[in-house]
């Protein structure tokens, strides 16, 4: 059953395209915590926000996919997923979308359940950001030219890309920059988080509210990509019981995003999403610090 609806989410991102996929995603993550508010349970959070059909890994993560074999057939820029792909007019677009939804469902079934190490209750690393990742790079290495890593212009730099390159997000790439919208948007993740609690869904309602936030990014607005940011620092929040070490972590999501974007997608020709690889890298430095005990030996408010 789950490959079934996995194959569905996975050609139904393709089909209105990746971005706007997560979009309606983290309109769903909304739905799902203020139903756990309410006193309604989890399921609606777990089953459709994260789940198989709707969930990051299924409809985003897939449909980045198909954008890369949309790329290798020359139909469509492979980087651009802001793009709805029905409009191509190409089945088989839809189709490759449908596959790498299935296989979301066995990634996500590995990490999640076969995989299950934990500390406090806690994964040891996101188990749906990481197949996000590993599907974006199976399709990097099936559809594109440019290798695992890129090809870095002459007189560029990997790590300090100039607007000559094809930047991830040009507004957001600098140290001030990332300092200040992973303060702000970590803080806020992690008063969330703090003041729900881990059985309310207080996790994930920032990432939830950054991710529709996106819609503004999708129109055209320079806005800021924050769901990495929110999604970590909540998770540090919780983890310590504390805002600083969440904001803390917030402005390590960010940092770790701009390095990602250098060693994966701005001098590449297909889209392996930073934040993702963000997320599931922050979370494993996030869930090792607390098994160590760091958070008792420094604690912060």
């Amino acid at each position: 059953m789950h490959l079934l609806v996995s194959f569905a989410g996975g050609m139904f991102g393709a089909a209105i395209g990746a971005l706007p996929a997560f979009i309606l995603c983290g309109f769903f993550i909304i739905i799902g915590v203020v139903l756990m508010v309410a006193g309604a349970g989890p399921d609606f959070l777990l089953n459709i926000g994260l789940g198989y059909t709707f969930g990051p890994h299924a409809c985003f993560g897939a449909a980045v996919c198909a954008h890369a074999y949309a790329h290798k057939k020359q139909l469509a820029p492979g980087r651009d997923i802001t793009v709805s792909l029905m409009g191509l007019k190409r089945p088989d677009v839809l189709l490759v979308g449908g596959l790498f939804g299935m296989l979301s469902a066995v990634l996500a079934w590995i990490f999640l359940t076969q995989l299950p190490f934990k500390w406090n209750g806690m994964h040891w690393t996101d188990g749906l950001a990481i197949s996000i990742t590993i599907m974006a790079i199976i399709a990097r290495l099936m559809f594109s030219e440019s290798g695992l890593f890129g090809k870095v212009a002459e007189g560029e730099k990997r790590y300090k890309p100039t607007e000559k390159s094809a930047l991830w997000l040009p507004w957001q790439m600098n140290i001030s920059e990332n300092v200040v919208i992973g303060l702000t948007a970590g803080l806020l993740s992690s008063y969330l988080a703090l003041l729900l609690g881990a059985d309310r869904g207080g996790a994930f309602l920032g990432f939830g509210i950054s991710g529709f936030s996106l819609v503004f990014l999708q129109f055209g607005a320079k806005m800021p990509v924050t769901h990495h940011i929110s999604l970590v620092a909540a998770g540090a929040a919780i983890a310590s019981g504390s805002l600083v070490w969440g904001a803390l972590f917030g402005i390590g999501a960010a940092f770790a995003a701009q390095f990602w974007a250098c060693t994966f997608t701005i001098h590449a020709d297909t889209y392996i999403d930073p934040p993702a690889v963000s997320i599931f890298s922050m979370w494993s430095v996030m869930v090792a610090l607390g098994a160590l005990g760091v958070y008792t030996l420094i604690p912060l408010p």
